[in-house]
């Protein structure tokens, strides 16, 4: 028998649209919260006129970062320096700079769109060893500037637990260090990292010519939250009041219990396991213990902003063979030996539609008695919560979540003639 004849008669329960609704409150006017937040003490007013300032722009899809970036070197040439933008990504883009240049022009950062300069090399500096022997790296053309301004979003890590986790410090340590800094950070153990990254941030930070951070929170709906500018001797100290803050902020899928997972896509873009593992609860590291209220995982494509990325495809059950087809193998592997994950991109049962993939997940479900009884629940990625769908015997359990709300009639999945379906 062959597995198409095994799947073909799996019949797949109706889904529902819902949505879920989560704390809206975001920022209005992008560039006057930037030009509020400079005005604190020990930020903005370090920028003297002359000054060659580096400004970091990292590989995340974070809402509003081209004009957030836009907008701070403004205000620096506003004090009559010279803003310039260096990629500060770690191994993404291959970890090449022509690479890394790709990857922020795809998120809508390039020199026309800052109006200044970007500025990328592959190879960073080496500025000192720590206490445990580490190696501080920092890219070069940062450390040839008279001061550099550090940019990114601070919220939980896909991989560790810490009270620093991804934010100020990770860019400071993996992204200025490039690729030859994440290989230094990650040939520890991966639940050892956020230590690591404390360690070397607090060597760097008064080492090098770091003046202030700019630390970016999103809420629920991917929207700008609260931008805040750190002095550079306060970030270890505030990053992690940001980061509590951030995780109070996160969507989630509002149910206790199902069966299957469904996610359109996952991607680098989306975060760096290809989705964040903290909403799903299944994690790429064996240190960390699943927390998942599902059985299975089904995922169906890769982000089209991963540029064939697939860290993470490894901890779905099943997924389509194009999302195969499609991985960029070098890039994959370059992140995965950089991080010393080889578990990150292994390949798991894969098939032809999308049709088949969720047959399978339902064939693959324990104690399930009928498959048109799986319990699903379909989401496009984990940044994108608002909407999703479940299947109609899930009903009840929405009719008792207070955040939930059912949008319209139950219906088929709507398979195309070649068995997929268009992204949620």
């Amino acid at each position: 028998m062959l597995c198409e004849d095994l799947l073909k008669n799996i019949s797949i329960p109706q889904m529902v649209p819902v949505s879920q609704h989560f704390d809206t409150e975001h920022l209005l006017d992008i560039p006057a919260a930037v030009a509020a937040a400079l005005e604190r003490e020990g930020t903005l007013d370090r920028i003297q006129p002359g000054m060659q300032v580096a400004i970091t722009g990292g590989s995340r899809g974070i809402s509003n970062i081209a004009l957030i970036l836009k907008t701070i070197g403004g205000l620096v040439k506003l004090r009559g320096a010279n803003p310039f933008l260096v990629p500060a990504m770690g191994s993404h883009g291959g970890g090449s700079a022509e690479g890394q240049v790709a990857v922020l022009a795809s998120l809508g950062i390039t020199e026309a769109a800052l109006e200044f300069p970007i500025r990328s090399c592959a190879t960073p500096i080496e500025i000192g060893i720590t206490p445990s022997g580490v190696a501080a790296m920092f890219d070069q053309f940062a450390w040839q500037a008279d001061a550099t301004i550090v940019v990114n979003r601070i919220k939980e890590h896909p991989a560790f637990i810490h009270r620093i986790e991804s934010g100020l410090c990770k860019m400071i340590v993996i992204g200025l260090g490039k690729q030859q800094g994440a290989d230094q950070c990650h040939r520890t153990h991966i639940h050892l990292l956020g230590p690591l990254i404390e360690e070397i941030a607090t060597y760097t930070i008064p080492r090098s010519n770091i003046v202030f951070g700019v630390g970016i929170l999103e809420n629920a709906y991917d929207e700008t939250y609260s931008l805040t500018a750190i002095p550079a001797e306060r970030i270890l100290e505030e990053e992690p009041t940001l980061l509590k803050l951030s995780k109070s902020l996160m969507p989630s899928i509002c149910l206790s219990s199902f069966d299957i997972l469904i996610m359109d896509e996952i991607g680098k873009n989306i975060c760096g396991a290809g989705y964040d593992t903290k909403v799903i609860g299944r994690f790429p590291n064996p240190a960390v213990p699943d927390t998942t209220v599902f059985s299975r995982m089904a995922v169906l494509r890769l982000s089209k902003e991963t540029h064939g990325n697939a860290m993470g495809i490894s901890n779905a059950d099943v997924c389509t063979s194009r999302m195969v087809e499609e991985m960029d193998r070098e890039q994959s592997y370059l992140n995965s030996l950089t991080s010393l994950t080889p578990f990150s991109c292994k390949i798991p049962m894969h098939f032809p539609t999308d049709r088949q993939v969720i047959q399978a997940a339902i064939k693959l479900c324990p104690d399930l008695t009928r498959p048109e009884s799986a319990r699903i629940v379909r989401i496009h990625n984990t940044r994108n919560l608002g909407k999703i769908s479940v299947s109609k015997n899930l009903l009840p359990d929405i009719t008792s979540v207070d955040c939930m709300e059912i949008i319209g009639p139950p219906a088929d999945l709507p398979f195309d003639c070649d068995g997929n379906l268009k992204d949620l």
